[in-house]
């Protein structure tokens, strides 16, 4: 039986992920959480072998607190569930270490089929997601183009700068010296292909950077 702790800040969700596990003989729910600071506390005590992890609760912060909780805790396999857009965050989460990403918007059996996966030692990507984004056909001048040329540790950078973070501020969260944040911002702006730091902002809120 796989240990699971579910890290949501909407108590509904976790109740309805609890709901759809506790059908199954394969898992037991060890923790549910709805900040950083539980979560941490949570996996230090029961290891999980598997985390479902919205990326919002409070007190985490994004692609960060994933590559940390990846390092610290290396046997507990992470299944990102979350409402961000998934050809944007799905495969940012692949490559900070998740195993797994599933949409909200996902039903139940693709829910459960996704677990089993990223229980099984598998990583779990929308099937259609993974064509269209490994497609040439793709035009990498569409917005959804650009950002998916973005690091992970570039979308870092661009949700702290739209929650209205500082240099300074985002040096300290990402433990970075100020002037590579300055090169970040750069970087972003080029790729985005913006020329002001709000319209860079406006355009990374369209897409939930916030």
């Amino acid at each position: 039986m796989k240990k699971v702790v579910i890290a949501d800040h909407h108590p509904i969700t976790r109740k309805g992920i609890a709901v759809l596990l506790n059908s199954s003989t394969d898992y037991s729910i060890v923790g549910k959480v709805a900040r950083g600071s539980e979560l941490l506390k949570c996996l230090e005590k029961e290891r999980p072998d598997i985390l479902i992890l919205e990326l919002d609760i409070p007190e985490i912060n994004g692609f960060h607190a994933l590559r940390s909780i990846r390092e610290e805790f290396p046997k507990t396999r992470i299944a990102i569930f979350s409402s961000h857009p998934e050809e944007i965050y799905a495969l940012r989460s692949i490559k900070s270490g998740a195993a797994g990403y599933i949409p909200k918007t996902s039903s139940k059996e693709i829910f459960l089929q996704a677990i089993k996966r990223i229980a099984m030692g598998g990583v779990f990507l929308n099937e259609e997601l993974a064509a269209a984004l490994n497609s040439k056909a793709i035009n990498d001048n569409t917005i959804v183009g650009r950002y998916k040329k973005l690091s992970a540790r570039e979308i870092e950078v661009l949700n702290l700068l739209s929650n209205g973070k500082r240099n300074k501020d985002i040096a300290t969260l990402l433990e970075i010296n100020e002037k590579t944040v300055s090169t970040y911002k750069t970087r972003l702006l080029k790729k985005l292909n913006v020329t002001s730091l709000a319209d860079l902002i406006n355009q990374a809120r369209m897409f939930q950077f916030n």
